[in-house]
């Protein structure tokens, strides 16, 4: 019988194993996550030179393509669970087989998008308002990117595979390339080539081309190392597609309560929107950082639930938990700190300054019940419970709605909208714990 002195031993050991997955797989995840919004800033620092009517068509431009981009992003979040499951199950070739299945989800979708995009981009720019200077400029540009909008979610997909394989090394080091490679085509193209924001729109598409060609040479090389088989499957591909599809859902709801939040600051004046323009950025920086622990969370469960190993997923989930609310904590307490010096980065309007500072601290408040969404969100994730995670999420936007439409009509402000901004943050805490205490998640096998 295990003595209490040995049993603690044993917990510790437990605990410095997880502590090491999780440091290994959401560093490199991190830095992974932070040079993919790079590539829109060296293209907005770029073409920004050429004028504000190119700039301005670039912005609208790259609003649609990013919100088309991110409506698939469940090709590398559905693909990491089912992969980290056969992984942890012991079979690489069917793990990497339903990676394949994945990729060539990736390019039939990307292929569609792109027979939408090419004739209705006109119709796109008009819809987001653009002006008649900016609108030639974000259709050309718009255009133009969407030939890589293929090649932008096969790097979708093979990143989720990877990611299942338990490596988040090889994409840091393709989304690096990928960044130095992106800018300097543009210099070369923009100024050098005298293309102007095309050459801008094709240095991007031949770099997500690279980084798309790059992960299909490392998945292609492991499917030959285990005899997977590259060929299209048509119920492999349906498979994966029926796994996204809650993921799918998931996503729109939360780009919808995004759309809402924008919506009602816009309607709060000027002043407001710009406020809750600065507030929503340093929100997605600080997700950049929660989001490389749910990474870590979704190939670390994934696999321990492939393993039959129920007990160690559970064990897991309590650690990452930990993490996420201690990274809260920290990434508050730096907000808190920094509040005097950020705000003036990005305005020297006073009014601006007024109403952001309010805000800033809610956000800061409220960074530890984001680092127990963040990790329960990639917990469930990892577990392949999307079913639940969009019935939540569609809970969570019933709530957020007419929470947020409210704020206008007695006269609350930035810093109201943002407190409702935390409840929806506090009701996806609220359904994510409930789930991770019923124990319904953990689920054993090679799959769900």
């Amino acid at each position: 019988m295990m003595s209490m002195t040995q049993a603690s031993a044993a917990t510790r050991a437990a605990r410095r194993q997880h502590d090491r997955e999780i440091v290994t797989l959401a560093v490199p995840a991190f830095g992974a996550l932070v040079a993919e919004p790079l590539f829109l800033l060296a293209d907005t620092a770029i073409v920004g030179h050429l004028g504000t009517a190119q700039l301005a068509g670039l912005g609208v431009a790259s609003a649609l393509l990013t919100t088309a981009v991110s409506i698939f992003v469940f090709l590398a979040y559905a693909t990491t669970a089912g992969v980290a499951r056969r992984v942890g199950a012991g079979d690489p070739r069917a793990a990497i087989r339903q990676g394949m299945d994945g990729i060539w989800l990736a390019l039939l979708l990307g292929a569609a998008v792109v027979v939408v995009v090419l004739p209705g981009a006109p119709a796109l720019v008009n819809l987001f308002g653009a002006s008649d200077t900016a609108a030639p400029f974000a259709t050309t540009y718009l255009r133009i990117s969407a030939l890589g909008i293929p090649a932008m979610l096969v790097v979708l997909a093979a990143t989720g595979v990877l990611r299942g394989l338990q490596d988040t090394k090889t994409p840091l080091y393709v989304a690096i390339a990928g960044f130095v490679t992106n800018a300097a085509l543009n210099v070369g193209l923009v100024y050098g080539a005298g293309l102007g924001i095309a050459g801008s729109a094709w240095g991007t598409v031949i770099a997500q081309c690279g980084m798309a060609a790059v992960y299909l040479w490392v998945v292609v090389r492991g499917a030959r190392r285990h005899g997977a088989s590259l060929r299209p499957d048509v119920a492999g591909i349906r498979a994966s597609a029926q796994a996204g599809a809650p993921l799918l859902v998931r996503t729109l709801s939360l780009r919808a309560i995004l759309m809402i939040a924008t919506g009602v600051a816009a309607r709060l004046g000027d002043a407001d929107i710009a406020a809750h323009q600065i507030i929503l950025s340093l929100w997605s920086l600080l997700a950049f950082a929660l989001d490389a622990i749910a990474i870590a969370g979704q190939a670390i469960i994934g696999r321990y639930l492939g393993a039959g190993d129920a007990q160690g997923a559970r064990e897991a989930c309590r650690r990452m938990v930990q993490w996420g609310t201690a990274t809260g904590v920290v990434l508050g307490l730096l907000v808190l700190i920094s509040r005097p010096v950020f705000i003036p980065l990005f305005t020297g309007d006073p009014v601006v300054q007024d109403a952001a500072l309010p805000a800033l601290m809610v956000v800061a408040l409220s960074q530890p019940i984001s680092g127990i969404v963040f990790v329960l969100d990639g917990v469930l994730m990892g577990a392949g419970d999307g079913p639940y995670l969009a019935w939540a999420m569609l809970l969570t936007l019933a709530i957020f709605t007419p929470a947020a439409l409210l704020v206008p009509a007695f006269d609350g402000g930035l810093t109201a909208l943002w407190g409702a901004m935390t409840l929806m943050m506090t009701m996806r805490m609220l359904t994510l714990w409930l789930r991770s205490r019923s124990g319904r998640w953990v689920v054993t096998g090679a799959t769900r």
